[in-house]
């Protein structure tokens, strides 16, 4: 009888925490077998974006330029074009996913944008300077100048919206008007000096037509400066969406969070902006949906969101090359128009939910 209410005492704490164990477990399963799945269509993508293009060639030829080239034509497409494009893109989509989770994640505002902080106007405005008041034509020159703008910039808003007593209100005011006035600026000068006009049209609405081996190579330390701070800040920014005040009982210190979060959307968005130009969408689009599927957990939304983004601007660019055949419709104009009505939906259930 003491055996049995011995087995019964021991079994009632197993019995309480095992369904909760149980399920998490579980969880974690599905989430890691849904980023596997996300990988793999990452890999299919990646592959149609070295294959597919403005000329077509046959798999076998694309498969033999990688594998074994032999110095043809199709190789030099393939391995010249083609390859360092779709690294850009891998980059790029990676950096933009990442920083658009970590900036719906510090203003806890699930449509905020990294161009929020004027990144990406910061960035066209020191390269359109470059190009009309230096005569720098160089596109691995041109991405200094593009860094350089976005870093200055989000120095600036981050000066204008407080500094150490800066709020995500006051980050998003002080970066819309940095925007406002840095388009202005842009415009007037494309608008009295033509040639930069024309050297700024494709970069302006966001292109992969321009990767180089040297630009990937020129980009690459700044993302992956970024991911490793972003590595850091993914614990506490989850400590902030609980709350200011959960968050510093929990440890965490909420102005360093910030600076390292600004730096982070520096360093990935500026990175990506430089070497593509100011994509849209792709940082807003992606982390809303990855949260319906992992949460607003970053240990699980993060790693998502540098897999799909990927995915979404490398697919972007194959269709724009394929529906314009011989000549191709830029990413930045396919990933707006695929976001801009997203966007709307999700402005109107945001709407919706508010009025409920």
């Amino acid at each position: 009888m003491n055996g049995v209410t011995l087995t019964k005492d021991a079994s009632l704490p197993g019995a309480a925490a095992s369904p909760s164990s149980a399920a998490r477990a579980r969880t974690a399963r599905r989430r890691a077998a849904g980023l596997g799945g996300c990988l793999a269509l990452l890999a299919l993508v990646a592959f149609a974006s070295v294959a597919l293009g403005a000329k077509p060639l046959p798999v076998d030829e694309v498969w033999r330029a990688l594998t074994a080239p032999t110095g043809t034509d199709a190789d030099a497409v393939v391995r010249e074009l083609r390859v360092p494009r779709t690294l850009l893109g891998l980059l790029a989509g990676a950096a933009l996913g990442v920083a658009g989770a970590v900036m719906q994640a510090l203003t806890r505002n699930p449509l905020a944008d990294p161009g929020l902080l004027g990144v990406n106007a910061g960035a066209a405005a020191a390269v359109v300077s470059a190009i009309s008041f230096l005569s720098v034509t160089s596109l691995s020159q041109l991405v200094w100048w593009a860094m350089a703008g976005a870093a200055v910039v989000a120095l600036l808003v981050h000066a204008l919206g407080g500094g150490r007593r800066a709020t995500p209100v006051r980050l998003a005011l002080a970066g819309t008007a940095a925007t406002a006035a840095l388009h202005g600026y842009v415009n007037g000068v494309q608008l009295l000096d033509t040639a930069a006009l024309d050297r700024m049209r494709f970069w302006t609405v966001g292109s992969l037509a321009s990767a180089t081996t040297d630009v990937v190579v020129q980009i690459l330390p700044f993302l992956t400066a970024g991911f490793l701070l972003t590595a850091a800040v993914a614990r506490p920014l989850n400590a902030l969406a609980l709350g200011e005040d959960s968050a510093r009982s929990l440890g965490a210190n909420l102005n360093r969070t910030r600076l390292l979060s600004l730096l982070v959307v520096t360093l990935l968005c500026g990175a990506a902006t430089a070497a593509c130009g100011p994509i849209v969408f792709v940082g807003l689009m992606v982390p809303h949906l990855v949260r319906a599927v992992t949460g607003p957990d970053l240990r699980w939304s993060l790693p998502y969101c540098a897999v799909l983004a990927p995915v979404l601007l490398l697919g972007s660019d194959v269709l724009g090359r394929l529906v314009a055949r011989p000549s191709e419709l830029q990413v930045g104009i396919v990933t707006a128009l695929i976001g801009g009505p997203l966007f709307i939906h999700l402005v109107r259930r945001a709407r919706r939910t508010v009025t409920l």
